[in-house]
């Protein structure tokens, strides 16, 4: 049997854990979060709006469906560490392509497995996200210590200039189906939207997308000029990572289209969600520990209806915001866990937003209807 190597997860506030390596070799830094959900895992390592941060999986048993290149959901793997109770060597599944220590290699991600998740989980619900360092060479508890506390936190980084798109594209793809993988929709676009690329997931492209409508993917720093001169039949707004208020060209930027063309439908998701509201002059919070899970109950107070949902988001819009005077918004979404922000929508022009992931991936399709509603304003216009 093959020696594992011993690696290490120090976080500033002194807790240390010892583990095992897969996955990459060498030292990293990034915010200590923990993740809720089931299954999925390789759309977490592909999400963007994990940069900067080390996951860690409340799942006992990680890495039993291998890795395949159709659940990617961006080009790269964008976290800086990913922390499992158990890494299962042997995949199992008629889907998969490579191990998940494979792809982390490839990606030169380091894995830490073999150490308490549950205590690791608790401490972090009890005492807060806070930054760590993973490293498989310094293995001293005190230097590592020292090197976390150190180290930046997520606070007044601007995250989505690293993991936006380098130049324009055009998406226009269907959802997954057995078989076929990712086809083209049967019926051309009816409609085309500039979408900001903060750290896009692909299934969001492919929610509009199964709805007729393509996007123009814009690098984040793209100006409203410049948005404005395509002629987009509305806007969309993406989730990306960290801090939403060092993103100031992007809150700039959704300012002025506004004031130049308040009549385009704009929609924004997490990150997205997040600018919306600095644009409009809120204060975004940072959350305790923040929401990364599939399992997350928000309520529509209009219906009352109540939508497990998918998020990632260590920042929020707070609710004060709502409560100003001649407020041009209105809360819409309230999370029933914590009772933080979901959702808005603009007493007046066609724009609305929400925190949680309405594409999944992965996660529960209960909050789909939102790209329905990102039509229905296309189609009014």
């Amino acid at each position: 049997m093959k020696k594992k190597d011993k690696a290490v997860l120090a976080l500033a506030d002194g807790t240390v854990l010892e583990g095992y390596a897969f996955g990459a070799r060498g030292i990293s830094f990034g915010e200590v979060v923990f993740h809720t959900g089931m299954t999925g895992y390789q759309e977490i390592l592909t999400d963007p709006s994990y940069r900067g941060q080390i996951v860690t999986m409340t799942y006992t048993q990680i890495g039993n469906t291998g890795i395949n290149a159709e659940d990617a959901e961006s080009r790269s793997v964008w976290l800086s560490g990913f922390v499992v109770k158990e890494y299962m060597a042997r995949p199992s599944n008629f889907r998969s392509e490579m191990t998940l220590d494979q792809y982390l290699r490839e990606h030169r991600v380091i894995g830490i497995e073999g150490l308490d998740t549950r205590f690791l989980t608790r401490h972090l619900r009890d005492q807060g996200a806070m930054t760590g360092v993973l490293s498989t060479e310094d293995l001293d508890p005190q230097n590592l210590v020292a090197k976390a506390q150190a180290a930046p936190t997520l606070i007044g980084r601007d995250l989505a200039k690293e993991v936006t798109c380098e130049k324009p594209y055009e998406f226009y793809e269907g959802l997954w189906e057995l078989g076929q993988g990712h086809p083209q929709p049967e019926k051309p676009p009816r409609f085309r939207v500039a979408a900001l690329d903060f750290g896009i997931k692909t299934n969001i492209l492919r929610g509009l997308s199964s709805r007729g409508i393509a996007a123009m993917v814009l690098p984040a720093k793209t100006p409203a000029e410049e948005i404005l001169a395509l002629n987009p039949d509305g806007l969309f707004l993406s989730n990306g990572p960290g801090d939403p208020e060092p993103v100031s060209y992007a809150i700039a930027a959704v300012r002025k289209i506004v004031k130049m063309k308040p009549e385009l439908p704009i929609f924004g998701i997490c990150l997205g969600h997040q600018i919306l509201g600095l644009a409009f002059g809120c204060k975004t919070l940072k959350l305790k520990f923040g929401h990364h899970g599939a399992n997350h109950p928000v309520m529509d107070l209009a219906t009352r209806e109540v939508a497990i949902t998918s998020q990632n988001h260590g920042f929020a819009v707070p609710e004060d915001f709502f409560k100003k005077e001649g407020q041009a918004f209105e809360l819409t979404h309230l999370n029933l866990n914590d009772q933080t922000v979901e959702g808005m929508r603009h007493r007046e022009l066609p724009i609305f937003s929400v925190q949680y992931h309405p594409e999944a991936s992965p996660g529960p399709h209960d909050a789909v209807s939102r790209f329905d509603r990102f039509l229905d304003l296309l189609e009014e216009r």
